[in-house]
């Protein structure tokens, strides 16, 4: 049996996507580090078990949460640093 869309499906489905775009505009940019990081650390986690087998939506929200603690981290360890320095210098004295 085929699924299709239809019309009125597909623009419901288009105009879904749009809104949820637009509510990412106004982020942060520790918000934007944790949302970029959930997003490559679900895809990553998602794709990986896909081909090894596994449960491919646990391996996804933990990917998530990793990718977000890592977009977090990366945030907390530059948030002190300016451009002239190196990676992961803080002005925290680590």
């Amino acid at each position: 049996m085929t699924h299709t869309l239809s019309r009125t499906g597909r623009t419901a489905l288009l105009l879904a996507c749009l809104v949820s775009l637009g509510a990412c505009s106004g982020l942060t940019p520790k918000e934007q580090r944790m949302l970029t990081g959930a997003a490559i650390g679900t895809t990553v986690g998602a794709a990986t078990v896909a081909f090894t087998g596994g449960c491919v939506s646990c391996a996804a929200a933990i990917g998530g949460v990793v990718g977000a603690g890592s977009g977090y981290a990366i945030d907390y360890f530059n948030s002190g640093s300016d451009s002239s320095s190196s990676y992961g210098s803080s002005s925290r004295g680590w």
